[in-house]
This record gives structure tokens, C-alpha cells and sequence, in this order.
């Protein structure tokens, strides 16, 4: 968990040709964390800036802000304003930005990340429509076009428009734990958690009409997640055959149910790490893995940390 004095600045960049929405998400998420964040809003000359819908907004502060923020976040242009080389008024504003600060991307916000040189030895993301795009303007840049969002250390860099709100959230998540963060997404009319490994693009995030849906089906198993669950219980409960259940769940959540379900796990292990002080082998049983050695597995992999470890860090802060 981050240890940072409360509340913890973030300051957006405004850029010329800003999406709104992508603009406005920091904000959102972060301000409804019960006052644990400040979200500034800046551009690089303290001058009003056109956004690519059809008004222009005028941010309250220049880019002196930059260098009091714990975190920083570069909003979503325009495609057609992404370059490889900044302008001398990008390279100054990022500048001023402090060594230990966060940086945190929305969309082709990474375009300007590594324009800058900071992505340099790290993996990214960006929307998957212009990852052809960032791979002819930063070869060595390792992307993955192909997930929500990609946290390497300080760095973080997310896909298009909603996943904005995934990496906030995650933000949340990691400095103040699952409890402070289900509680923003309930007050935004959220999804509480998208694992930054999920999908971006999923083929058919609405079944056609007359077909049916896996998202009961999906409902009954985080109620049952202490339970054997197999493809053929998903299946039988939905009522499809294996091959069109397993297809149909794919479409909708872009992930195959049996990751789906560590996914799903993996979250209620963390809750109760963090919320309780039950045996790693009790939450394993409570979780649906079949042993304790089996959940510590499954943590390291997601989070690269043991759940004493894990425990430790958010037992340290309540």
C-alpha cells in the first residue's frame, strides 16, 4: 500500500485536443475516495486548451502545479495530435514533474509518456486501434495492446476512454485497499474490479437478441466461489452445452471462466486479507482454492506478493 501524506495530490495534464470524457474520469474516481486525493486540473502554459469535441476548457492552474503532485496523469488526446517528439512546452511542463511522483497514462496519453523517453525499459498499453501506430513511433517500447491497463512500477499506462477509470481504480485499490475502492465504484455506477490483464476489445459485449447470457450464470459463482466450480456447473447452471457456454462467456467478458473464476478469487482473498484476521488456509477454503499453498500461488502471480506479506502492508496503514 502507498504511504503518502493525505490527501494525496494528482494533477491531470490538459493537453490541446483533450477528450472530455477521459479528462473528467481522474476526477471522478479520486474525488469520491472520501477526500483521500486532491485532483488538480493544469495545461502546459497555463492557457485555456481546445478539447476535441467542440468547446475549449480553462484549467485553473499553469504547469508549476506539476511539481507538487504524488501523481500525475496525462489525459487522452486526439489521435490526430499524437507525435514523436513533444513539443519544447510538453518536455518543460513533464520536467517539473518530481523523480518519486506516479505516472499514470489514459489512452494516448502514452504517446506523450513516451514521446517524453519515460516509457523507455518498461511495458505499456494504449488503445488497441493504434498500437500499429506506437509500435512505428516507439519500437523499443514493449507494448501490449491487448489489456485494460499496465503497471510498471511508478509508471502506469491504460487503454481507451473506460479503462481510464479501471486504472483509477486500481489507484484506489492499491493505496487504500478493495474496501475505500468497491465503495467509489458503488457511488460512480462502476464495475468495482477489471483485472488490468482483461480484454480490451471483446467481440460481443451484448449478446444478440434472443440469446441467452452468461451473466447470471456469472452472478451465482462469486456466490459460490467457496465451491468446486467447473466448466460443466457453469454450464449446466446457464444451460448451454460446453462449447457454446465457454464460446458465449468469452464474447461477454473477454476471458475464459476458469480465469475469470482465479480472477474473481484472487479479489475475495485480497477483501479478506486486508478486512480480517482469518488463516491463509481458511481464506483459501472460504475463496474456492483448494489450499493455502495453492491461493499463495495464485497471489504472487496476480500481485507478486505472499498474503503475509500483503496482510502485513495493509494491517500497517488501517
Amino acid at each position: 500500500m502507498r504511504q503518502t501524506r493525505h490527501p494525496e495530490r494528482v494533477v491531470v495534464l490538459a493537453l490541446d485536443g483533450v477528450y472530455p470524457f477521459e479528462l473528467g474520469i481522474p476526477s471522478r474516481i479520486l474525488g469520491a475516495a472520501d477526500g483521500r486525493y486532491e485532483v488538480l486540473t493544469c495545461t502546459v502554459d497555463g492557457r485555456p486548451v481546445r478539447t476535441q469535441a467542440d468547446f475549449t476548457v480553462t484549467p485553473e492552474h499553469g504547469p508549476e502545479v506539476l511539481a507538487t503532485a504524488d501523481t500525475v496523469v496525462i489525459a487522452a488526446v486526439s489521435p490526430s495530435r499524437v507525435t514523436a517528439e513533444p513539443s519544447p512546452e510538453v518536455i518543460a511542463a513533464l520536467a517539473r514533474v518530481r523523480p518519486d511522483a506516479r505516472l499514470v497514462s489514459i489512452c494516448t496519453g502514452a504517446f506523450v509518456l513516451a514521446a517524453a523517453g519515460l516509457l523507455d525499459g518498461r511495458r505499456a498499453t494504449t488503445h488497441w486501434q493504434l498500437a500499429d501506430l506506437f509500435r512505428r513511433m516507439f519500437p523499443h517500447i514493449p507494448l501490449d495492446p491487448d489489456v485494460l491497463f499496465v503497471a510498471d512500477g511508478r509508471i502506469l499506462t491504460s487503454a481507451g476512454a473506460a479503462s481510464g477509470v479501471d486504472v483509477c481504480l486500481h489507484l484506489v485499490r492499491e493505496d487504500h485497499g478493495t474496501e475505500l475502492a468497491n465503495k467509489v465504484a458503488r457511488r460512480c455506477v462502476v464495475p468495482p474490479f477489471r483485472d488490468g490483464g482483461q480484454a480490451q476489445y471483446i467481440e460481443q459485449p451484448v449478446p444478440e437478441q434472443g440469446a441467452a447470457s452468461t451473466a447470471a450464470t456469472r452472478a451465482w459463482a462469486l456466490d459460490h466461489l467457496g465451491e468446486t466450480l467447473t466448466l460443466a456447473d457453469l454450464a449446466a447452471h446457464a444451460r448451454m452445452s460446453l462449447r457454446t457456454f465457454a464460446r458465449r462467456f468469452h464474447d461477454e467478458v473477454g476471458l475464459s471462466p476458469g480465469r475469470w473464476l482465479i480472477q474473481q478469487r484472487v479479489a475475495r482473498a485480497r477483501h479478506l486479507l486486508e478486512s480480517t484476521d482469518l488463516p491463509v488456509d481458511g481464506i483459501a477454503g472460504r475463496v474456492g482454492f483448494a489450499t493455502g499453498a495453492s491461493l499463495r500461488q495464485h497471489l504472487h502471480t496476480s500481485i507478486g506478493v505472499s498474503p503475509q506479506a500483503y496482510r502485513r502492508t495493509f494491517q500497517s496503514t488501517r
